[in-house]
């Protein structure tokens, strides 16, 4: 079984940066393939980014490309998603998601994730 635990969110301005940590037990973390979902008020939970086991590949969606950086330390069981260069359109709850997958692919659809954290909310001011 894993358990997630994000954390990081918060009010900030656009144009400003936060963080996101999203914190993992489980003896599988170090290989597993992760992801960051999102879901703004009024609207379907959508992709965002996604790492592959160990880290060797990331994806994300076209909207966050260049202004998110998704990576893991394994070592800490931890995953993160730094976010810049923020915009009122990136506000929503964000996910941390496990997949059950050990593997070098990019997973984009909800369905491939068995875990879920309890999510972190971002607010972004203009």
């Amino acid at each position: 079984q894993v358990q997630l635990v994000e954390s990081g969110g918060g009010l900030v301005n656009a144009g400003d940066s936060l963080r996101l940590s999203c914190t993992a037990s489980g003896s599988t973390f170090r290989s597993d393939n992760m992801g960051w979902f999102r879901q703004a008020p009024g609207k379907e939970r959508e992709f965002v980014a996604t790492i592959s086991g160990k880290g060797m590949r990331t994806y994300y969606t076209d909207s966050v490309k260049g202004r998110f950086t998704i990576s893991r330390d394994d070592a800490k069981n931890t995953l993160y998603l730094q976010m810049n260069a923020l915009k009122a359109e990136d506000t929503a709850v964000y996910y941390c998601a496990a997949t059950a997958y050990s593997n070098s692919g990019t997973y984009t659809q909800m369905e491939f994730y068995s875990y879920w954290g309890q999510g972190t909310q971002v607010t972004v001011s203009t």
